[in-house]
C-alpha cells in the first residue's frame, strides 16, 4: 500500500504548510510545497508524484497555468488549480489545459478531498478501467498499473505489480498484498474484466493470481508468499504458458 504522493505548487508558503497539513491529515504524503513553475516541472519529473495542486498565481516568469502547459508536454500528471477570483480570460486559459477540477479560495478540507477522490475517478475512467463499488460508500478505481481503494476513510494506491492474488467472497473481493489483505466491495468477475491477462490468471473460481509472484506449481495448486491457493482442473497447462510468456 502507497499513499498517494501530492505536489503542491504556491507560492505563499504559509498557504503552502495549511494545504500540507490538511492533505497530510487526509492520509495522502505531500512530495513537495514549492513557489515556482520551474521548480514544479523538474520535481515532477524526479518525484513522479500522482497529481499536483497548482495555484494559477505563482512567482517566477511562468504562471500556474503556463506551468501545468508544460508539464502536460513531458508527463501524463492530473492537474488540480487552486485559484482565488480569476477573471474570464484567466479561466478560460485554466480551462484549456484540460484540469481535472479546480479548487477556489477560501476551501475546507472536504473540498479537496472530493477534489481528489473525483480526480481519481477521472484518472481511471480517461484510461477505460474504471471500477465503482458505491456499497457502504466504498470506491475502486482500476488503472494501468495501479488500483485505488477507499481504507480507513481515505483513497490509498496499490500498484498491481505489488497484488500477490485476490479471493472471491461472494458480492466481495480480498486482494492480497505482502502487508495487508483489503477487502472490497466488487465481485472478483468485475476486477478481472480490467485486470491486464498477461500478469494475471483465474486459476479457480475463487482465485485470480499474479502470475510473477508464483513460488511453485504443484499439481493442484499453486503457492504463492507461502500461502496455498487450489487450481482448478485442467489450469495447470494454461497457468505455466502464461508463466512463459512473462
Amino acid at each position: 500500500m502507497d499513499s498517494i504522493k501530492i505536489l503542491i505548487v504556491e507560492d505563499e508558503m504559509i498557504i503552502g504548510a495549511r494545504i500540507s497539513m490538511q492533505l497530510s491529515n487526509l492520509g495522502y504524503e505531500v512530495t513537495g510545497i514549492l513557489p515556482r513553475g520551474e521548480d514544479a516541472i523538474v520535481h515532477v519529473q524526479e518525484s513522479k508524484p500522482d497529481l499536483v495542486l497548482m495555484d494559477i498565481n505563482l512567482k517566477g516568469s511562468m504562471d500556474g497555468i503556463e506551468t501545468a502547459t508544460q508539464l502536460q508536454q513531458l508527463v501524463n500528471v492530473p492537474i488540480i488549480y487552486l485559484t482565488a477570483n480569476a477573471d474570464e480570460p484567466t479561466f478560460n486559459r485554466a480551462k484549456a489545459t484540460r484540469p481535472f477540477a479546480f479548487i477556489a479560495k477560501p476551501y475546507k478540507q472536504l473540498d479537496l478531498q472530493r477534489a481528489i477522490e473525483l480526480t481519481i475517478s477521472r484518472m481511471a475512467e480517461d484510461v477505460n478501467g474504471l471500477i465503482v463499488a458505491d456499497k457502504d460508500e466504498d470506491s475502486t478505481f482500476v488503472l494501468n498499473d495501479r488500483i485505488f481503494v477507499r481504507h480507513k476513510e481515505k483513497m490509498v494506491k496499490i500498484m498491481l505489480a505489488d497484488l500477490l492474488y485476490l479471493q472471491a467472497d461472494r458480492n466481495y473481493s480480498h486482494l492480497f498484498t505482502k502487508e495487508k489483505d483489503y477487502v472490497l466491495a466488487v465481485t472478483l468477475k468485475a476486477i478481472e474484466e480490467k485486470l491486464p491477462a498477461k500478469l494475471f490468471l483465474r486459476i479457480h473460481r475463487s482465485y485470480i493470481v499474479n502470475l510473477t509472484h508464483i513460488e511453485e506449481v504443484l499439481e493442484g495448486s499453486v503457492k504463492i508468499a507461502e500461502q496455498t491457493i487450489p487450481m482448478g482442473a485442467g489450469m495447470r497447462e494454461v497457468l505455466l504458458k502464461g508463466m512463459r510468456t512473462l
